[in-house]
């Protein structure tokens, strides 16, 4: 893990990237290495790729993310990167696989109350992903909305929404 995560810090390749992340993300099935990720500063360097412009590499970040997020410590460390995850899934193409990705992700980091407040300006995007998404982006949007709807503190947000 000590390797792929040195890797994917001393590398511009995508192709490599996206191996890496890939591979990272199927270790974090393991709650073990979720614990041996973090403490490697890995949760750091996969959500450093979030910055990158190739979708492909977005897309496994975000899984990667995803499968780590599993663990709460690991949230508290994820939960740095939930503005950017947010307008990932404001940015990119509906539909996509980085899409959805995203909203995977945000549906894991709004499972408690603990980061609501951090996706509370993008429900007019997810209101708006609802009528325009294919079934499978509409079914991912409407978990987040779920979790967002059972934490009191943003019933104003989810009415108030201009969509």
């Amino acid at each position: 893990l000590q390797k792929l995560i040195h890797l994917l810090q001393a590398t511009d390749d995508p192709l490599i990237q996206e191996q890496a992340l890939i591979t990272l993300s199927n270790s974090a099935a393991f709650s073990v290495n979720q614990d041996i990720i973090r403490n490697l500063d890995g949760l750091s360097v996969i959500g450093g790729m979030l910055s990158k412009c190739v979708p492909k590499v977005k897309e496994k970040a975000l899984n990667a993310l995803n499968n780590l997020s599993m663990n709460i410590k690991n949230q508290e460390e994820i939960q740095v990167f939930i503005t950017q995850v947010c307008g990932t899934v404001e940015s990119a193409p509906l539909n996509s696989d980085v899409q959805l990705a995203g909203l995977r992700l945000l549906t894991n980091m709004s499972v408690t109350n603990d980061y609501h407040q951090k996706m509370k300006n993008s429900i007019p995007c997810f209101l708006h992903l609802i009528s325009e998404g294919n079934e499978r982006t509409q079914i991912q949007v409407l978990k987040v909305l779920v979790n967002l709807s059972a934490n009191p503190a943003m019933t104003r947000h989810l009415l108030r929404a201009q969509v």
